[in-house]
């Protein structure tokens, strides 16, 4: 073993010991935190991850890239990369650094790691967009390349994801190290020769601990409110009422509106919804803006589309539907549609309401939005209910943040192989067409068209956009809105100046 690496994990073990004698200290310096979830999710050892369990596991192990507090791709075990002319292959130099055991990190580690991830993620949305992955290579023991089937140019946002962080045997292969404790977890910083930086004698002045607690939104705003903690994550729509919004919270309250899904995701095909014209009436119907109104944010912009308006590059070819008809004259559409099925399918009685059932969450916003669903769909003669589970429910409540911003991303999430319920297979063949066409123009064109045959399924019905919220105080550092809600550890542990 190098002398770097004795030293390093000489290092490392002060580190830690040093961090277990901190665990009890009161207004020690460390930053307290509250990570809106479930203690379990959060600190699971999956591939599945909350939205709290991506900020842990970008904090502890690290990507070939990472995403900076800005949202944007920065290098991490990587210290650069190349990408070939054709777009084909990015070469990836990786950092001089060990892995936590002490040994050298290889290209051939790194590639074993990335292989074993692509596989265990199949059948989910985030294996389909990394099947651009043709293979993965080690050149030599410090370069590595990623060969693709066609150019994709947010694969640097792909590989920057929590779930494709290299994961080695020891303590991690992130910035910092975590040590689980009574009511949540410590993270601290590894020394700089751990994390692959120049060794100074006083890295420990710039730095502090992380305090981190898991709680429900309400539990974490009261724990904001008394001082307990500076900074909430990953609240959402749902649990936005709980907010005090008053002049006191003036500054706090931070919103990302993000990109991505929220809206209705049709999961049973029988009965009515097993007929598209009434799928679509049920589309029809909705007030988008008044099931929005009620919140009073702005960056909640309704749509009728299943992929986000106004993406970089948007060629403009697939509108907003419905843009000719009133609001009124829709829903008459709707009222039409559903009686009509009704007259001619429904043997029960025709003069109660069809019911149709619904899962979603029960904090106070996502019951002022069913409330309001409900509502609106008795206008046209149906019932919702909420459902016993999710996996008896005819719709479920979609909200969810994309990982990057492009069509690929929302149509695939409604790929046959992700969601074996109703779905297009040509949509999904267009999709798999546009992605193998190396011209911007082509890719779009049929971008556009597979949003046009998954539109014309109503399998989804659109709402808005996905928001999410933050309570912050002035003293917090290192933290900025940005279009995929995702606030990165690191730079929160760095001492403001």
């Amino acid at each position: 073993m190098s002398w770097r690496a004795i030293s390093s994990r000489i290092l490392s073990a002060g580190a830690a010991m040093l961090l277990l004698a901190s665990c009890g200290a009161a207004n020690d310096g460390a930053i307290d935190i509250a990570l809106i979830g479930d203690e379990d999710a959060v600190f699971a050892d999956s591939l599945r991850l909350s939205p709290g369990a991506q900020h842990i596991r970008a904090a502890t192990q690290s990507g070939l890239v990472a995403m900076n507090r800005r949202g944007e791709v920065v290098p991490s075990l990587a210290e650069s990369w190349v990408p070939t002319e054709d777009g084909l292959s990015l070469f990836f130099r990786l950092r001089d650094i060990d892995r936590p055991d002490g040994r050298e990190l290889t290209a051939q580690a790194v590639r074993s790691d990335l292989l074993a991830t692509i596989g265990q993620l199949e059948g989910t949305s985030l294996g389909q967009d990394l099947s651009v992955i043709e293979d993965v290579r080690a050149m030599t023991e410090r370069v590595l390349e990623i060969r693709l089937s066609s150019p994709e140019p947010y694969l640097l946002q792909l590989l920057a994801q929590p779930e494709l962080a290299i994961r080695q045997p020891g303590d991690g292969t992130g910035p910092l190290l975590i040590e689980r404790t009574e009511d949540g977890a410590r993270l601290q910083f590894k020394p700089p020769l751990e994390r692959g930086e120049p060794e100074d004698e006083n890295w420990q002045e710039d730095v502090r601990e992380i305090d981190v607690r898991v709680a429900g939104p309400q539990e974490a705003i009261a724990m904001f409110n008394a001082g307990e903690v500076q900074l909430v994550l990953g609240g959402d729509l749902g649990s936005l009422p709980l907010v005090e919004t008053g002049p006191l919270s003036s500054g706090t309250l931070r919103i990302d509106a993000a990109v991505g899904l929220f809206g209705l995701l049709i999961r049973n095909d029988e009965g009515m919804l097993g007929n598209s014209d009434v799928r679509e009436g049920l589309a029809m119907a909705l007030d988008r803006e008044g099931l929005l109104a009620d919140f009073n944010v702005d960056g909640l912009t309704p749509t009728t589309r299943p992929v986000s308006p106004g993406l970089p590059g948007d060629p403009g070819f697939v509108a907003e539907r419905w843009q000719d008809m009133a609001l009124e004259d829709r829903q008459s559409e709707a009222v039409a549609r559903v009686q009509a099925w009704r007259q001619q399918f429904d043997e029960g009685d025709l003069s109660q309401p069809y019911t149709i059932s619904i899962a979603m969450g029960r904090y106070n916003g996502w019951e002022l939005l069913f409330d309001n669903l409900v509502r609106q769909f008795a206008g046209i003669d149906i019932e919702l209910v909420r459902a016993e589970s999710r996996a008896a429910a005819d719709l479920v409540l979609i909200d969810r943040i994309a990982r990057y911003p492009a069509p690929r991303w929302f149509l695939n999430q409604f790929n046959c192989s992700v969601l074996r319920t109703l779905c297009s297979e040509t949509a999904d063949a267009l999709v798999a067409d546009a992605t193998a066409q190396t011209d911007p123009t082509q890719r779009a064109t049929l971008m556009a068209q597979a949003e046009a045959e998954l539109t014309l399924e109503n399998i989804y019905i659109p709402i808005g956009s996905p928001l999410r919220w933050t309570l912050v105080r002035g003293s917090v550092d290192g933290l900025e809105s940005n279009a995929y809600a995702f606030h990165p550890l690191p730079p929160l542990a760095r001492v403001p100046r």
